[in-house]
């Protein structure tokens, strides 16, 4: 019984599939073939084809894997603790404190093997 209803789910995500790369050729090749018609409606004719064509994507089993990823990560993402503005301000003046530092030993560094190798050369 499972078998048949994954050969259905596979052939109606198979035909979901079809239509979205339908969809989208057909906004592709639109937007191309009208480039002098006006911008708002070839605009707005992208934003509903590619609208609908993530509907269609979304009603699939990767489509519908996919959102719940979004979802997980969303949960994900509500769960960070987030540094407070002082913490963010003294972060940051030690990365370009020590940003600087380094800077000045690679220039002190740089310009002795450069005098180095100029008294040797001559």
């Amino acid at each position: 019984m499972t078998g048949s209803v994954q050969t259905v789910n596979n052939r109606a995500d198979a035909v979901h599939w079809l239509a979205v790369v339908v969809l989208l050729a057909v906004a592709v090749v639109g937007n191309t073939y009208w480039t002098g018609h006006y911008l708002l409606a070839r605009v707005l004719l992208l934003v509903v084809l590619a609208a609908l064509a993530g509907f269609l994507a979304l009603r699939t089993t990767q489509g519908k894997s996919f959102a719940g990823m979004l979802k997980e990560a969303k949960r994900e993402a509500e769960r960070v603790v987030w540094p407070s503005r002082d913490e963010t301000w003294q972060t940051t003046l030690l990365v370009l404190a020590v940003v600087t530092v380094v800077a000045l030993i690679l220039w002190g560094a740089d310009s002795l093997f450069g005098w180095v190798i100029h008294t040797i050369i001559g």
